[in-house]
């Protein structure tokens, strides 16, 4: 299943039903899982472990050297996880730092020319659209979806069940389930369809958008509101979730967006 055109290392561990385009060619050190697909004009160079079931698209990279004025030649991985599908042009850095690693979580999908930056994590069930990049040391959270065209800075965090609307400029931490947009990027309530679809039901979502009010749009600081979440809802698994992510966080957290006069309510 290994096209003839390919060139494949044979110190390369690759299981028998693997399947490799051409043109495609494939480093040293590479794992690759069973059932993965590899197409045509794919570079794995080394040090990338691919899982079961992957699929890498026509031109897909994975496992060059990092862009990072700091790195010294040393060992690390991209480690791509199984059931993840990588699009035509899909770009992914290996880490800076010693036995470092930049990871794609199982069935993640990233559409055409998305690249993934050194020290990168992202979650597992992530979508992220066309032409979108993280820069190093993003961590993208389970089940976020980015748009397109959407630029993270890096060390930027965004969390579990977010939505970020195409062209956004990502440049502090968006915390978990809920909806960012803009250039820079603004909070505009929770991401109440990708809830729905996540199986989120209405009474967890209206508790969740309430979590939120009291974070934005009560009129105390960041810090009063967290001091007042832990206080009212004391062990409840989306507060201690939520403060958290904001008390973790090293970038700052994005703010609400002016333009947004109304408390969200659940549909």
């Amino acid at each position: 299943m290994i096209h003839p055109t390919a060139i494949v290392s044979p110190k390369a561990e690759i299981d028998d039903d693997v399947s490799i385009g051409p043109y495609s060619i494939v480093g040293d050190r590479v794992r690759i899982g069973a059932g993965s697909v590899i197409g045509a004009y794919v570079h794995i160079a080394d040090y990338v472990s691919l899982g079961c079931g992957c699929r890498c698209f026509d031109h897909v990279v994975l496992g060059m050297e990092p862009q990072d004025l700091g790195f010294r030649g040393e060992e690390s991985w991209v480690y791509v996880d199984d059931g993840a599908t990588l699009r035509e042009n899909v770009t992914v850095h290996r880490a800076s730092g010693d036995g470092n690693c930049t990871r794609i979580g199982s069935g993640a999908y990233l559409m055409e020319g998305v690249h993934v930056g050194h020290n990168v994590k992202v979650g597992p069930g992530v979508v992220v659209a066309n032409k979108t990049g993280f820069s190093g040391y993003v961590e993208v959270g389970e089940k976020a979806v980015v748009s397109g065209l959407v630029g993270v800075h890096q060390f930027v965090r965004i969390g579990r069940f977010c939505m970020v609307g195409g062209l956004a400029k990502v440049i502090k931490d968006i915390p978990p389930y809920s909806l960012a947009d803009g250039h820079p990027a603004r909070i505009y309530g929770i991401n109440v369809v990708g809830l729905k679809r996540n199986g989120f039901d209405k009474e967890t979502r209206s508790h969740i958008a309430g979590l939120y009010r009291i974070l934005y749009r009560s009129g105390l600081t960041m810090k009063e509101a967290l001091h007042e979440l832990a206080a009212r809802y004391p062990g409840d698994e989306f507060q201690e979730e939520l403060t958290g992510f904001i008390t973790s966080s090293k970038r700052g957290v994005t703010p609400w967006g002016a333009s947004c006069e109304r408390d969200q309510e659940d549909d």
